[in-house]
């Protein structure tokens, strides 16, 4: 990710360059830094040593003279303190302890039960956190931040989810000062599909895109938009909301919303589990029909595994799927024009069949020249995207060269 150049700016505009270079594109030695950034020698290593001796940064010794000094490299320290990665799912909770550059020491994954409510899952959430910070192998470095992802809309400046379908209970539930509360540290609280997002441009196959789209297909959908390297969450912190787009006009389909025809009646999770019940009662899914008749409780995995096992019903259920997310995507391409469109979420594991159809309306609803150079290909993060992509959120904010003074205070490992 290519950080802004010196020329012209300000200490801190500067700072803040060298920062995110040595964040983003690794180790480099001071001269190469001051080509980068195109300022003077001396105002680089200037910055470069504020950096250093507040602690985010070092200067090692790499390779061996040729006659002249010893070459040193300056690097960002991301195991100079730690930071909670949390995902509150619509029916599990994710948690992580990462390092400063987002990477899980040790992470922890169960199924929850979301109408607990906020009060129980944070209580939840606090002991599956120390039972983290006892593992062998959690680090032991100060942790200086939360951040969390919920699968619910919500308001970026307060922390706060509006309005959520799958979180009743959580409507306007100050989660941002609460964690804050809990933890001892500064928090953020994001949408989780645009911490999954951010994930993706830090970790994932969109390091090298500039302009793309991450799509999760779960329980629900939704999208996030990364344009000119920097997560668009829009004016209110709802931006990619994809669930409600209407591609079934005369559908009978009721949606959380309580219109109908909405893409996430026809093409999320929970689409697929009730018309996986409805191919098992009407015996058009053999497969299916025998799980049921087992006393299986169907579910949306279900279908993929139907599909495998070569169930026609199935099968033609995930391209329908496949091209409903397609053609809803089309209008997204078109007006983005993204390089990239990521696809994750547990339904993304229904495979080449779902993702086929999901290319093949793409192209056929988009413009030409929006997908001359358009990938869509499954993400490679896995379930780590959330618990990743909910630390990337704090960390951005965390990392700003206009809050060196506060990182200066910090008992960072040596």
């Amino acid at each position: 990710m290519a950080a802004r150049s010196g020329a012209g700016a300000g200490p801190e505009d500067l700072s803040q360059s060298l920062l995110d270079m040595l964040r983003f594109s690794g180790p480099a030695t001071k001269p190469v830094l001051t080509a980068r950034v195109g300022a003077g020698r001396t105002l680089v290593t200037q910055k470069i040593n504020e950096l250093i001796d507040v602690g985010l940064v070092s200067e090692d010794r790499v390779g061996r003279s040729t006659g002249g000094r010893i070459p040193r490299e300056v690097r960002f320290r991301s195991e100079a303190a730690a930071v909670l990665g949390i995902e509150v799912g619509s029916s599990s909770l994710d948690v992580a302890i990462t390092d400063l550059a987002g990477r899980p020491a040790v992470t922890h994954h169960e199924p929850w039960d979301i109408t607990k409510g906020p009060e129980a899952t944070l209580d939840r959430l606090e002991q599956i956190v120390n039972q983290l910070r006892d593992e062998p192998q959690a680090p032991t470095v100060p942790l200086v931040a939360v951040g969390a992802g919920l699968a619910a809309p919500v308001e970026f400046t307060t922390g706060r989810p509006i309005s959520p379908p799958y979180m009743p209970g959580w409507d306007g539930y100050p989660v941002r000062d609460r964690l804050s509360d809990r933890f001892g540290v500064e928090a953020w609280v994001d949408n989780d599909v645009s911490a999954m997002a951010l994930a993706e441009l830090r970790a994932g196959n969109a390091q090298d895109a500039s302009d793309f789209l991450f799509v999760k297909l779960g329980l629900g959908i939704g999208a996030g938009l990364v344009s000119g390297g920097v997560l668009h969450r829009g004016a209110d912190g709802c931006a990619g909301d994809i669930a409600h787009i209407p591609v079934a006009t005369k559908s009978p389909a009721l949606c959380r919303c309580g219109r109908r025809g909405c893409l996430a009646a026809h093409a999320s999770g929970a689409a697929l589990t009730r018309e996986a019940r409805r191919l098992a009662d009407s015996g058009e899914s053999p497969y299916l029909a025998a799980l049921a008749a087992e006393g299986t409780t169907l579910e949306a995995a279900h279908v993929t595994a139907a599909s495998h096992a070569g169930d026609p019903a199935a099968t033609e259920l995930l391209a329908q799927t496949g091209r409903f997310i397609g053609t809803a995507l089309g209008t997204y391409v078109s007006f983005f024009n993204p390089s990239l469109v990521a696809i994750g979420g547990a339904v993304s594991q229904a495979g080449d069949i779902l993702l086929a159809a999901i290319r093949q309306a793409v192209y056929e609803f988009s413009l030409p020249l929006a997908t001359r150079h358009l990938q869509i290909t499954p993400s490679d993060l896995g379930d780590t995207a959330g618990v990743v992509g909910a630390a990337c959120t704090a960390l951005d904010a965390m990392l700003r060269a206009n809050r060196l003074d506060w990182w200066a205070e910090q008992p960072l490992k040596n």
